[in-house]
């Protein structure tokens, strides 16, 4: 059995760990501050950049600037970064670039600048249009300056934007999601993250007094009423928790999924390329102290070893579980004759019972490759399709029936060797 590990294009994941104020559910590695720390951090960034450009030789496809808040860089900063980008990797000309911005901290002015310097993608993070919501969350703006950055996004030229919103949130109602669902799409974004909150350890919330989460009944009417308003109004569900309109979906968190090399840079930032897992130190001394050893190293091999925190060579047997629990995150499912290239063996020999079991509770189907331009949706659409003869029978895909995607996790459990 061969395991096909070889790198083509990757995508770059730079992380901006800074934001104006931590919100109350966040756990992600950011916190606040002074402008001084912030440029220090871009500078060491671009460094790191440059001296890690040996790892990507096939070039660069996307590239997602996260946080944090990367909307706090300045337009001289983000043009840097840009540049160090451009200046080390081989870019493709299609490059989807992404940036997360956040309301009350970009202007159009400041949108115009980083869609100057190469930005063509916004990740907008609403999560609500409820001014309450918003206070409780923690977030630092209010519903109409989530409007105007929408407004300002459009003025500074971007035709592909993501609006983030969370649901399931302390004190919600079923109304109110729908309400900040109603004016999302009221907005005319091409894209829409449609996450269910999660309260996790370790965060304020976690640790507050909270008005009642939402019963399950509750939630459940919540995603149900997401998924059916989300198609009529044009937005394909193509994963679990995203919806786009035809042609924008993102090609950045696609890659993550069907098994994509990326190479993870700033601190705490996560790669896995050519089969190895790996991350970047996550104490900020460390990771500066890190990225100076491998410049200290020049001319010479830079010393990608402090670089390569926790450290995982994936088995075979490691990547066709994440092939089908990531790709089975996707509506359109995993490709049987992908899988077989990448590993030398037949999907259906290595998943036999499990594909059995879950083909009998009607959890998955197997449906023709989607063209573009195919009806969306597995389940009740996949009978329909196949009649229809869209596809080749030597390559069908294996994906979640909507019964499926109601209980995706357990299904996806399964497929852990």
């Amino acid at each position: 059995m061969q395991d096909d590990t070889r790198c083509g294009p990757v995508s770059l994941y730079l992380h901006f760990p800074f934001c104006v104020r931590k919100c109350r559910y966040c756990d992600f590695l950011s916190g606040p501050a002074a402008a001084k720390e912030r440029e220090e951090y871009i500078q060491t960034l671009c460094l790191e950049i440059e001296l890690r450009a040996a790892e990507v030789p096939a070039g660069v496809d996307t590239v997602f600037i996260g946080g944090g808040t990367p909307s706090l860089m300045t337009p001289d900063q983000a043009e840097r970064v840009m540049a160090a980008i451009r200046r080390s990797y081989v870019l493709a000309d299609d490059a989807e670039i992404s940036m997360e911005v956040n309301p009350g901290t970009a202007d159009a002015d400041k949108l115009c600048a980083f869609r100057k310097v190469g930005i063509n993608r916004l990740s907008i993070g609403v999560q609500s249009f409820d001014d309450g919501e918003l206070k409780l969350l923690g977030r630092i703006h209010t519903a109409d300056q989530a409007r105007e950055i929408m407004s300002a996004a459009r003025e500074a030229g971007f035709q592909n934007i993501n609006l983030d919103l969370m649901s399931a949130l302390p004190g919600q109602s079923v109304l109110s999601w729908e309400r900040s669902l109603q004016e999302a799409v009221r907005q005319a974004p091409e894209h829409i993250s449609a996450y269910s909150l999660i309260i996790e350890e370790g965060t304020p919330f976690a640790a507050m007094a909270l008005p009642a989460l939402p019963s399950e009944e509750e939630d459940r009417e919540m995603y149900h009423f997401t998924k059916h308003f989300l198609a009529s109004n044009g937005y394909r569900r193509y994963e679990i928790s995203n919806y786009a309109r035809e042609g924008f979906e993102c090609r950045h968190n696609c890659g993550y999924w069907t098994g994509h090399d990326y190479l993870g840079l700033g601190l705490g930032a996560s790669s896995c390329l050519g089969g190895e897992r790996f991350r970047n130190p996550d104490r900020m001394e460390e990771y500066r102290e890190a990225v100076k050893r491998m410049d200290d190293d020049r001319p010479d091999p830079p010393a990608f070893s402090a670089m390569r925190c926790g450290r995982e060579i994936l088995t075979s047997k490691d990547r066709m579980e994440e092939f089908m629990f990531l790709g089975l995150r996707m509506t359109d499912g995993v490709s049987e004759k992908e899988f077989e290239r990448r590993f030398g063996v037949p999907l259906q020999e290595v998943f036999a019972d499990v594909l059995k079991r879950h083909l009998d509770q009607n959890v998955i189907c197997r449906i023709p490759v989607r063209r573009q331009g195919d009806a969306a949706g597995t389940g009740d659409m996949a009978g329909s399709r196949a009649a229809a003869g869209i596809g080749e029978a030597s390559d069908l895909r294996i994906a979640l029936t909507e019964y499926g995607m109601d209980v995706a996790n357990y299904v996806m459990a399964d497929y852990l060797l």
